[in-house]
């Protein structure tokens, strides 16, 4: 990241992507996941992430995009695709009050600068127009997502022990955390 990018970060701006724009963000996207998840964020798949693992990931989530099932939210900063998060909504008769957080993230040499808080706020304001009022997430327990989410009003609601495992092989536990919204 440029310093110039690093300065006009608080001036970013939201936009949800719908399927066709994943062709066109495709580079961007990847490189996202591949920076976030080779720096050790928990967001389902193992360190090292090849790049063509990352494409892929992507460029299956459209028809969910395409079909209304998954909303896709990126952050911007002059034009330049430096965050993003999604939104499971199940179809479920008995689910169509919840949604699922997923996969939130941002440039690493962005953090600490409110755009994970903004797209977070988004996402809740997404969830909200689609009739969603009960927010769930998995993060990693006892590391810093965990209480970032906390600021944004979420509970743990419980833990799951050796929920995923590392690149080592070695286990991590889960928190389950939940938010109501406001209908």
């Amino acid at each position: 990241m440029t310093s110039t990018l690093l300065d006009r970060a608080a001036q970013h701006t939201l936009r949800q992507l719908a399927a066709v724009d994943i062709p066109v963000y495709l580079p961007a996207l990847a490189e996202l996941l591949r920076e976030s998840v080779n720096a050790g964020a928990s967001l389902g798949f193992l360190p090292p992430l090849a790049a063509v693992d990352a494409r892929q990931y992507w460029l299956s989530l459209r028809q969910e995009l395409h079909d209304g099932s998954r909303i896709l939210i990126a952050a911007f900063v002059g034009g330049r695709l430096i965050g993003s998060g999604q939104l499971a909504l199940p179809d479920w008769r008995n689910g169509k009050h919840r949604a699922e957080l997923q996969k939130l993230m941002v440039a690493s040499a962005l953090h600490g600068r409110g755009i994970g808080s903004s797209l977070v706020r988004a996402l809740h304001t997404t969830a909200q127009r689609h009739g969603r009022t009960l927010l769930v997430l998995h993060t990693r327990h006892g590391e810093p997502p965990e209480e970032f989410y906390r600021r944004l009003g979420y509970h743990t609601v419980g833990i799951v022990p050796g929920y995923t495992t590392g690149p080592a092989g070695e286990t991590f536990d889960s928190a389950l955390m939940c938010a109501r919204l406001e209908r």
